[in-house]
């Protein structure tokens, strides 16, 4: 078993460093219809929680604004929200989360690879799937 992250442009332009058999698998809340078509099956449950992301997303957006291009906004805002710790604390504290989680143990356990992906190029900014691809490793190990 081995978990991988990549993100959907990556997929879609054939420069995700994934092996082809490994599964697809969103972790998004709010998927777009293109994002179907990159992935095998998307888990909401495993994407960080709506309210979290909004106030990520405010706080970059006000960060922008202060003259900060999209990739320092992005990575300070994740840091002002403290969303690592709190994507981490919903993952144990969620019940819908902790569900997801087990499900795709069972399947990493099975023997499956499994690529993690979302919409952020983590060429430059951090995400959430990476976070959760850590964990996993960590409980593997």
């Amino acid at each position: 078993m081995a978990v991988y992250d990549t993100y959907v442009a990556a997929l879609k332009h054939g420069t995700a460093d994934v092996p082809d058999d490994a599964v697809r698998l969103g972790v998004v809340r709010k998927p777009t219809p293109w994002f179907y078509g990159q992935v095998d099956e998307n888990v909401p449950a495993l994407g960080p929680p709506a309210e979290l992301l909004s106030e990520t997303k405010a706080r970059q957006e006000e960060l922008e604004a202060e003259g900060l291009d999209d990739a320092e906004a992005h990575n300070r805002a994740m840091d002002d929200v403290d969303l690592d710790a709190r994507y981490l604390a919903y993952l144990d504290d969620s019940s819908e989360a902790r569900e997801a989680l087990a499900d795709l143990r069972d399947r990493l356990d099975a023997g499956e690879d499994v690529a993690l992906v979302c919409y952020e190029n983590t060429d430059n900014k951090r995400c959430h799937r990476t976070l959760l691809r850590e964990r996993l490793e960590a409980e593997s190990a």
